[in-house]
């Protein structure tokens, strides 16, 4: 059995089909669906797929750095109205992303040491997105503290250098589709991620696992992943499956199931 620890399953992309998309997800093992939230135009979806997927479908609350702009402070509030949210397993996603503009730079920070309250007000994990900002997310956490504070580097595409920070200050490290890639380095600084920091995740829509590159990723695809892993770590991937899950069971508190 497989966990997708971060899965944007509210998007439009997946309007045409949604609910076979969650049937094959079953059918390929998949007995959780973590989403994290983008932003307040988001949130109606989310909620509306948790709603209908009861045990399924597990909800964040949280603003995503690209969704950072003028009104900050505006989405931040309807973030934050979302910690009220029955069954709410992260806080995120947040973090910074310097990749696509560098516009709001400081404003990613502001937003993301807000979220670092959070996750240490609620007691939730933190689920941080980070591109082209490692050094600006090291800077931010530790002039907030992590004591106390808990959560993945999702999606992540650091080197051994970066790897080794973020197991230091006690975070998990969250792998997809990008592992399978041929021009990655990802694979060999998978190798050296210790199983119990290691959750599986999909990001779909996005970042399709070979051999679906390309196109629409879904969650039916994270055995592709899982397989991968096993790979790099000599396992087989229903050994993969039953670690990563434990490990994400744990971290955002979920049932057994």
């Amino acid at each position: 059995m497989y966990i997708d620890t971060h899965t944007h399953l509210y998007l439009d992309a997946f309007a045409e089909d949604r609910d076979r998309m969650i049937e094959r997800a079953r059918s390929a093992g998949v007995e959780a669906l973590l989403l994290p939230n983008i932003d307040s135009q988001s949130v109606a979806g989310l909620l509306e797929l948790t709603r209908s997927h009861p045990g399924l479908c597990h909800p964040m609350a949280g603003l995503h750095p690209t969704s950072v702009k003028e009104n900050v402070q505006e989405e931040l509030e309807r973030a934050r109205a979302l910690l009220d949210t029955p069954g709410l397993v992260g806080i995120g996603e947040t973090g910074m992303d310097l990749y696509w503009d560098k516009t709001f730079v400081e404003e990613q920070a502001r937003a993301f040491a807000v979220q670092i309250g959070w996750a240490k007000e609620t007691g939730l994990p933190l689920v941080i997105h980070a591109r082209e900002s490692f050094p600006e997310i090291f800077r931010v956490l530790d002039a907030c503290g992590t004591d106390g504070l808990k959560g993945v580097f999702h999606s992540f595409t650091g080197g051994r250098a970066e790897l080794e920070m973020v197991l230091d200050r006690g975070f998990h490290i969250g792998i997809n589709g990008i592992v399978t890639f041929r021009n990655s380095d990802l694979a060999g600084v998978a190798a050296h991620i210790p199983l119990d920091r290691l959750l599986l995740e999909t990001d779909a829509p996005y970042l399709a696992p070979v051999p679906h590159r390309g196109k629409r990723n879904e969650p039916a695809y994270l055995p592709l992943i899982a397989g991968k892993m096993a790979e790099i770590h000599n396992l087989k991937a229903e050994e993969i499956g039953t670690i990563t899950s434990r490990n994400a069971r744990t971290l955002f508190s979920l049932p057994d199931l």
